[in-house]
Order: structure tokens, then C-alpha cells, then sequence
């Protein structure tokens, strides 16, 4: 960042005097205003619930442009990046600043791929779970424990161990989410193989038996490919800070990754594609495509409190760029395994059309997003509802490690600590028990 020449001035209706404040520009982007010294120099913190006017850090990783719809990762778009790379080439950008070369690409993807394989003594411990535990709950459980078994890699100020630590978290949260679903269906675990590529190893763990030979449905293995690369990054959202405050305190880095899942595990952030898939549900059950308009009458009656998920976002104010693509999976997926006319995705077809021309959710700006589609499309290949949220963890898995040791690098950086406008009771005694 650069110190912009001018300054923004302070000033106090209450005759105190007036402050200067540094103002910083970006690459793009709105200027900062640097409020780090307000507090020496007015006694007085600013209040801004969920940070949402404030910068918390600088980042070169992702870039975000909610009025024209635009998601860079290191500079590059989201669409070119969707279309023209694949998964662990964009882990590689995210990671290391750069796309690879042919021999970084084939280097890194081997790394990754010999380090697919947990301890084995993680079985043992995920039996400790019920069958019938929230898949979300058992992975929160299974990353905080990594730092139990790969205790040789913990020190998150030592760069060697970070780095150890990051290809074995990409390598292994395929595997440990295979896991999760396999173990809540009382199906064997299905190895890793390092002849397949990071998605379709993922597909062959989730959905192989012993029983027979798997072949990866190549449509499906791009799909799933998709599905990681647009949610690699997102900026500093609430799963993305969370790592980073709790990595500020120097926690090693899957404890701060495993902070990461238990936040995104909140419906209103990793969860919204489940929602989406539960309200699309009910409206089959209420009737399907026919009880569409009423629906959409009570989406627009306020005081009827039913929300239209999957449309609308807090950050774009335009089409989600990921949506787009997402939507050509979509249609890629459903067609490959001939569910054009399947009575969950005709509905979805159908609300989709009413939004994009519908004036209310149009003035609003209520486009689908990323959730509406990533959710059709797992639901397609056969990932259960409940598993959606520990997908997006492992997809988001990069963007955490990326964002963590972009943090660690900074010369500014501190451990978190927000302050608060306290509205509770002023200084009091204790009064002896008798007298209260």
C-alpha cells in the first residue's frame, strides 16, 4: 500500500481539537483510512459491528469488486482461471504468488498427491465419533486433531513447518472428508490412489466399494475440479478472518484451520448451500413447480419471514462471477446424467427463471449465487446435503493456509484484538448476601 498524499482531518463537534489520519491506496480498490493512532490521540475507538467498513489487514491474494461482479485471485480472474487451470494449479497461485510452469505443476501435484494418505490411527479416532454425527462436526474434530499426529510440522513461525503443513492439509482433506462420509454410512475407507487427480481421487473415495472397480466419470471429475476452484478464496470473510485471528496468537496451523471449519460451518456463511437444497426441498413438498408463485409471495411478504436462499450476496451487488460458471457445470452435470427433467432441478430451472426476471429481485439484485448451483450440481453426483459445507472446507482449505501465511509475513501484524463499547452496569460493590 502507498501513503496517498492528502490526509482525511477529523474533526469534533465538542470544540476538541481536530485529527489528521493517513489515508492508503490499494492496487484497486477504495483508500483506507489508517485509524491506528485514534485512540492515542481522541481517547476514542470507532464502532463498526462485523467489521464491515473496516480493513483489518493488506492482502495481495484476492480481490473482490461486488458492484461489477469481479473475483481475481493474484490478479487473474475467476472465469480464466475456471476454465484454463485446474484445481492444484490455482493452489500453486494462491500459495506461492504465481501460476505454475509445466515442471512446478508436475512437482507440486506430485508432492500433493504422495501425502493423500492419513495415519491410520485416525481411524481410531474417528470411530470415537457417532455414526450419525454431523459430518462437519467429525471434520472441526479430525483437522484440530492433525496437529496430534503431525506433530513434527506445528511451529507456525517456523516457514519449513508451514509449509509442511500446507501440502499435507490440501493432500489430506479430500481424504479425511471421504472419511467422514464413508464412516457415517458404514461403508469401508477407500485409499487414495496417485495415479488419479486430485478430484477424481476424491470422487473414487467418496463413492468406490470393494466390491468393484470405479471408473472417475470424467464430466463429474471437471465438475468437482470446478467446485474447489471457486471457492479456493474469497477475501476476508468470516471463516478467512477467523483463521487469521486465530493464528495471530501463534496457535499452530491446524488448530487455526480447524477454527477455519468450525466457522464455516454457520448456515449463514459455508452452510447456505444446504439451505438452499432444504428450501428447494420444501418447495416439493409443498406442491413443486405449482407452488412456486406462492412461495414467492411470502419471500416478498416481510412479515412472513420465509428468505429466498441461494440468491443475493452480501458482498456483489451484480451476477456472482462464480455463478456463471457454476451454472454451465450445472447444466453439464444434469445433462451427463440425463436428470434435465428430474423434479428438484425443473423447480430449481424454474425459481432461477422467475428471479432473473421477476422486477422485485431484480431492483434488489438478487441474483443466484455460487450456492444455488454448487448445490444442484453435488446433489446430481450423489454428495448428501449434509456434506456440502465440509466440500467448501476442503476447496477453502488453500485459500486459509494462503491467507495464514500471509499474515505471519507481515511486518504489522499482532495478535486480534477488537475492542467494544461497553453498555453494561457502571462500577459496583458487592453487597453482603442478607442485603441483596
Amino acid at each position: 500500500m502507498k501513503l496517498q498524499e492528502h490526509k482525511a482531518t477529523l474533526s469534533f463537534s465538542n470544540g476538541a481539537p481536530s485529527v489528521e489520519l493517513p489515508i492508503y491506496s490499494g492496487t484497486v480498490g477504495p483508500d483506507v483510512i489508517d485509524i491506528r493512532k485514534l485512540y492515542a490521540q481522541t481517547g476514542m475507538f470507532t464502532y463498526d459491528p462485523g467489521f464491515l467498513s473496516t480493513a483489518s489487514c493488506q492482502s495481495s491474494i484476492t480481490y473482490i469488486d461486488g458492484d461489477k461482479g469481479e473475483l481475481l485471485y493474484r490478479g487473474y480472474p475467476i472465469e480464466q482461471l475456471a476454465t484454463q487451470c485446474d484445481y492444484l494449479e490455482t493452489c500453486y497461485l494462491l500459495l506461492y504468488g504465481e501460476l505454475p510452469n509445466a515442471a512446478q505443476k508436475a512437482n507440486f501435484t506430485e508432492r500433493v498427491t504422495k501425502h493423500t494418505m492419513v495415519h491410520e490411527q485416525m481411524q481410531f479416532f474417528l470411530r470415537g465419533f457417532r455414526r450419525d454425527a454431523h459430518p462437519m462436526a467429525v471434520l472441526t474434530g479430525l483437522v484440530g486433531a492433525m496437529s496430534a499426529f503431525y506433530h513434527d510440522s506445528t511451529d507456525i513461525n517456523n516457514p519449513e513447518h508451514r509449509e509442511i503443513a500446507a501440502i499435507r492439509l490440501i493432500a489430506k482433506m479430500p481424504t479425511l472428508v471421504a472419511m467422514a462420509y464413508k464412516y457415517g454410512i458404514g461403508q469401508p475407507y477407500i485409499y487414495p490412489r496417485n495415479d488419479l487427480s486430485y478430484a477424481g481421487n476424491f470422487l473414487r473415495m467418496m463413492f468406490a466399494t470393494p466390491c468393484e472397480e470405479y471408473h472417475v466419470n470424467p464430466v463429474l471429475e471437471r465438475a468437482m475440479d470446478r467446485i474447489f476452484t471457486l471457492h479456493a478464496d474469497h477475501e476476508q470473510n468470516a471463516s478467512t478472518s477467523t483463521v487469521r485471528l486465530c493464528g495471530s496468537s501463534g496457535t499452530n496451523p491446524f488448530a487455526a484451520i480447524a477454527a477455519g471449519v468450525a466457522c464455516l460451518w454457520g448456515p449463514a456463511h459455508g452452510g447456505a448451500n444446504e439451505a438452499c437444497l432444504n428450501m428447494l426441498e420444501e418447495i416439493q413438498a409443498m406442491g413443486g413447480v405449482a407452488k412456486i408463485g406462492e412461495f414467492i409471495a411470502k419471500v416478498k411478504d416481510k412479515s412472513s419471514g420465509v428468505r429466498l436462499m441461494g440468491f443475493g450476496h452480501r458482498v456483489y451487488k451484480n451476477y456472482d462471477p462464480r455463478a456463471k460458471l457454476m451454472q454451465e457445470t450445472c447444466n453439464e452435470v444434469l445433462s451427463e446424467l440425463g436428470l434435465e427433467n428430474d423434479p428438484l432441478f425443473a423447480l430449481a430451472k424454474k425459481l432461477e427463471q422467475i428471479a432473473l426476471e421477476d422486477d422485485y429481485f431484480v431492483q434488489r439484485k438478487l441474483y443466484p449465487n455460487v450456492d444455488f448451483y454448487s448445490g444442484i450440481v453435488q446433489r446430481a453426483i450423489g454428495i448428501p446435503v449434509s456434506l456440502f459445507t465440509g466440500i467448501f472446507a476442503l476447496a477453502r482449505t488453500v485459500g486459509w493456509i494462503a491467507q495464514l501465511n500471509e499474515m505471519l509475513a507481515d511486518p504489522e501484524y499482532k495478535i486480534g484484538r477488537p475492542r467494544q463499547l461497553y453498555i453494561g452496569a457502571a462500577r459496583r460493590d458487592v453487597l453482603p448476601i442478607a442485603q441483596r
